[in-house]
């Protein structure tokens, strides 16, 4: 109630969200008080005149936030990962219409996200908002989750009709970095933003170090910048689609260059099969890397996207010459 309290006199939120069951990774860690909290949500929206949403993760707690008139339900990123609970969540909403926010899975495995979207929209749920909270992985960076935006983008495109909604909380990890992922997901054109907030962060029961104190994220919320999708200016809008359309006539060419390589590519293949040399040389491999990054570096470009294209592009290669190395006509130039 002191959040809430707060949180209304200082922002101008529209969903109170908090956790009354916490799937934990190990036992013997707070897991949330559970049903008994749902009072405390109701309380909170009768006193502040404020929709609550709390997470669910099995049809018990679908049943229960139903029958407390929880304003919006979502699903976690644990449960999203496993097609059987979703199922089970589905089944407990099909003939009720409440709105369901979907978080991503941990794994960045964007057919998981889409099948929990499918799923829950095939149980007649009609608003339906996705919720980029960033993926487990195993290079090590700043972030607790990475973010891989491409991933959002990429759910964006499959449902356009569908909003998105950060959590820079789960992807940042530490409340220092959570601003900046604010802002990229502003820029990005997120509809909102679901972030932590607790009167007292150090001594919060879980997730302490990526809360906000509610004048804080006053603060975070005043200082973001909201940009426009498109501008009336029309001489932004003529500038705009004349580059683009360089950049169309760009493209069209790398696109050409790409189809020539894996002509030489098929060549190379053939050739090796012929003289029962192996597919892939590593020591050409570690020359190409070095040498075009090297070019990145003279071209003033990042190199870790450099490196990444040139990765996409050996590992196409190698797949068109085991192909090749696998098929019964040698003699025949293949091409996908």
């Amino acid at each position: 109630m002191s959040t809430a309290r707060l949180l209304v006199d200082l922002t101008n939120i529209k969903l109170f969200r908090a956790g009354i069951w916490k799937p934990r990774t190990r036992p013997e860690t707070f897991e949330g008080v559970g049903v008994e909290a749902l009072e405390w949500l109701q309380n909170v929206r009768s006193t502040f005149d404020l929709p609550v949403t709390t997470e669910v993760a099995t049809s018990e707690h679908v049943e229960a936030c139903l029958k407390a008139e929880i304003d919006v339900l979502w699903i976690g990123a644990r449960t999203v990962s496993n097609p059987f609970s979703i199922q089970e969540i589905a089944d407990a909403l099909r003939g009720v219409d409440v709105p369901v926010m979907i978080k991503n899975p941990i794994i960045p495995d964007l057919q998981l996200w889409v099948g929990a979207i499918e799923r829950i929209r095939n149980a007649g749920i009609k608003t339906i908002a996705a919720i980029h909270r960033g993926f487990s992985w195993m290079d090590k960076s700043i972030y607790r989750n990475s973010p891989k935006w491409d991933l959002a983008i990429a759910l964006k495109t499959i449902f356009p009709d569908i909003d998105m909604i950060c959590d820079p909380s789960h992807i940042a990890g530490e409340r220092s970095l959570i601003k900046e992922v604010a802002q990229k997901a502003m820029d990005l054109d997120m509809k909102g933003l679901m972030i932590e907030s607790h009167v007292d962060p150090t001594n919060a029961w879980s997730d302490a170090k990526q809360q906000l104190t509610p004048n804080d994220l006053a603060v975070l919320i005043d200082d973001l910048i909201i940009r426009t999708l498109n501008s009336d200016n029309p001489l932004f809008k003529n500038k705009l689609d004349e580059l683009r359309g360089m950049i169309d006539e760009i493209d069209e060419v790398i696109v050409d260059q790409l189809q020539k390589r894996m002509s030489l590519i098929n060549e190379i293949g053939l050739y090796k099969k012929e003289n029962g040399v192996t597919v892939l040389q590593l020591e050409r491999w570690e020359d190409i890397l070095k040498s075009r990054i090297q070019w990145a570096k003279e071209s003033n470009l990042n190199i870790e996207f450099v490196r990444k294209i040139l990765e996409a592009i050996h590992t196409e290669s190698i797949r068109k010459q085991t192909n090749i190395m696998n098929t019964n006509n040698s003699t025949d130039k293949i091409e996908d």
